[in-house]
């Protein structure tokens, strides 16, 4: 990891013999200085991308970026220079907001989705809810017919044995009662009275009376008086 900036490389002398030369990293390369072995960017700029490092040196500046990966542990260097690498070519894209403009996008896109989720989850919940009431309903009515049929049993059982049948007969009784007959018209009544007027002979003075319904105990009331003829012609 510590050579990936650099790359050595074996040249051939006029001697015979061969020189050791060091290819600086896009950094050094950048800068026109020579890379050192112990040069701080080697490790993660390579020569093959110097694009991300003018990235990075015109955003920051090389200096601040030295100082910044000194500060970090050396098991997060590597990671803190790609970081400074992206938020290098973000700056540039957005000069702006810069990250700003990213972060607050994706938090837009997470809302959305959470947002989504959300009605997901209550539609769920209401597809539950409906199972869950259409299978109480369903109790409710197994119920209810198994009811009915321990009626039917209890009344069938009622009428073939002895006194749990003659109870329920008489509570059938007293529940529904037998409607009383209605009453009879009266019969109408003729009855022959003598005139009293008359002293001597009841048949020369006799009317016939027809009498309808007693007003009282105490007698009858007269309703239509049917007058004799002879009578009438023998009084005049």
């Amino acid at each position: 990891m510590g050579q990936m900036g650099r790359r050595q490389i074996m040249i051939p002398s006029a001697t015979g013999g061969s020189l050791n030369t060091i290819t600086p990293c896009a950094a050094c390369k950048l800068l026109r200085r020579r890379c050192a072995e112990e040069c701080p960017f080697s490790p993660y700029f390579s020569p093959h991308e110097p694009h991300k490092f003018a990235a990075v040196h015109k955003i920051f500046g090389a200096s601040n970026v030295s100082k910044l990966l000194m500060e970090v542990p050396e098991s997060q260097r590597a990671d803190a220079a790609n970081s400074l690498v992206y938020e290098a070519n973000v700056r540039l894209r957005d000069p702006i907001y810069g990250c700003m403009g990213a972060i607050s996008a994706l938090q837009q896109q997470i809302q959305s989705l959470q947002a989504d989720l959300n009605a997901v989850r209550s539609e769920i919940l209401r597809y539950k809810y409906r199972e869950a009431a259409a299978a109480n309903n369903n109790n409710n009515n197994t119920h209810h017919h198994h009811d009915i049929n321990n009626i039917i049993i209890a009344s069938t059982l009622a009428s073939n044995s002895g006194p749990i049948g003659i109870a329920a007969a008489q509570l059938s009784a007293i529940q529904a009662p037998p409607t009383p007959p209605p009453p009879q018209p009266p019969q109408p009544s003729v009855v022959i009275s003598s005139s009293s007027s008359s002293s001597s002979s009841s048949s020369s003075s006799s009317s016939v009376h027809l009498y309808g319904i007693p007003s009282s105990t105490s007698g009858y009331s007269t309703s239509t008086t049917i007058a004799n003829n002879n009578v009438s012609s023998y009084f005049a």
